[in-house]
């Protein structure tokens, strides 16, 4: 009992990283129509920039600068890169890749390659004990994390001017336009918001390996990616039923199965969902 306790648990904790990554990405496909390649990159600069900053800051504020720094380059990728692509689909996949591997050499150079030692809070070090299972508390930070964002996200949707110019953006575009409504602001709000969830997702990410490195935002982005197709592409509610079933199968799988198995499973997973519900999860492309 206690090794299905720890197994579940630490699956949550999985799903909780996989969802603050694949919020994001719903809510920027969802509105903008972009799958944005680049998402790791926002992911490895949160983490980074709090390593950088953790000696000088300490950590929470260290936290909160590398939270900001992965929202300002969100913005800034919309606005100078992706903004005048919005018609152009092809293109946005090129410079999405190109920018993803163009951020992980630019790390590379100014750190090295080598994974670095990241810091975390004291009580993520420490254990505790629910039915027999000793879990580390770093797992409940995941949860509790993605609890409040996707509460947040839930409410700013659906109680916020904005929320309701996604919302309404995600339905029809072309509707919310003449309207006379100006979707530009959406589209970059939305690319800072995506980008503060991934900073955030790379910042828990470092505590929950214990390390950090240039490539771990890409390897993470393949979960992510899976999930938002699971859930339903543009679904922030989908996404989130999609992680806590990839987290947990990918965790039992990986237990009690071969090396790799877990990994492979989820493959599978996504095959049969695109097989028999192609829309995923949530069925159409929504945000809530």
């Amino acid at each position: 009992m206690s090794t299905v306790v720890l197994l579940t648990l630490t699956g949550l904790g999985l799903a909780a990283l996989y969802f603050l990554i694949a919020s994001g990405l719903s809510l920027v496909f969802g509105l903008a129509g972009v799958l944005n390649f680049a998402h790791g990159l926002f992911l490895s600069v949160g983490a980074y920039v709090t390593w950088w900053a953790e000696p000088h800051l300490g950590l929470p504020l260290a936290v909160v600068a590398g939270v900001v720094a992965a929202a300002a380059t969100g913005a800034l990728v919309e606005l100078a890169m992706i903004r005048p692509l919005y018609t152009r689909h092809t293109e946005q996949v090129l410079v999405t890749v190109g920018l993803s591997l163009a951020g992980v050499a630019l790390l590379q150079s100014i750190w090295g390659a080598d994974a670095r030692v990241f810091p975390s809070f004291a009580f993520t070090k420490n254990v505790t004990t629910i039915v027999g299972a000793q879990v580390p508390d770093d797992r409940f930070l995941l949860i509790g994390a993605a609890v409040l964002v996707l509460s947040g996200l839930l409410a700013f949707l659906r109680f916020t001017r904005y929320g309701l110019v996604i919302r309404a953006g995600v339905e029809n575009r072309d509707m919310v336009k003449a309207l006379g409504i100006d979707v530009r602001n959406a589209f970059t709000l939305v690319f800072a918001i995506g980008g503060a969830l991934a900073g955030l997702a790379g910042i828990l990410g470092g505590m929950y390996f214990t390390s950090i490195s240039p490539g771990q935002g890409g390897s993470l982005l393949i979960f992510a990616f899976i999930v938002v197709v699971i859930g339903g592409l543009g679904s922030v509610t989908g996404s989130a039923v999609a992680a806590v079933v990839v987290g947990i199968l990918q965790q039992f799988v990986n237990y009690y199965g071969a090396s790799g198995a877990g990994d492979v499973s989820v493959v599978a997973l996504l095959a049969i969902v695109l097989l028999l519900r192609p829309a995923g999860i949530a069925g159409k492309v929504a945000t809530a």
